[in-house]
């Protein structure tokens, strides 16, 4: 499992017009991918990193001072654009095994105390986000 995760100042995810998650105060954007071979214990770990980053202002997490998360699926967190200039999607996991593990990490925040705001799984989606810092990491659970 990936997630890109991003201090933001501001940021809000809009499906067909209408927003559809916006953060109510400055916090984290999470976007985040799921591979074929995730389960249970990516989720899990990718959920607790996300929370206890420290990478808030003065080195502090979303845990520690109660920052609120959007978490917005992103499959092509898994695009191979090695060779030529068609990127390929097959190590991406479709919907049926992706979705409820994008919505597993979302239930585990929510569980840890988070405020979490989410984008519409499968949708196309226009993420607005105003960085800050800009402060960008990249989170991957084969490295964790």
């Amino acid at each position: 499992m990936r997630a890109v995760v991003t201090r933001v100042v501001s940021a809000s995810v809009e499906v067909d017009g209408t927003i559809v998650g916006e953060l109510p105060e400055p916090g984290l954007l999470a976007l985040v991918g799921v591979t074929h071979d995730d389960g249970e214990a990516e989720a899990a770990k990718i959920a607790r990193k996300i929370w206890d980053l420290r990478i808030l202002h003065d080195e502090q997490s979303a845990s520690d001072v109660g920052a609120p998360i959007l978490v917005v699926s992103q499959f092509t967190l898994y695009g191979d654009a090695r060779r030529g200039r068609r990127p390929s999607w097959t190590a991406a996991s479709g919907r049926p095994h992706a979705e409820p593990l994008v919505e597993r990490v979302v239930s585990l925040l929510r569980d840890a105390g988070a405020h979490v705001e989410t984008g519409e799984f499968g949708a196309m989606m226009r993420v607005s986000s105003v960085n800050d810092g800009p402060f960008t990491m990249l989170l991957d659970t084969a490295t964790l």
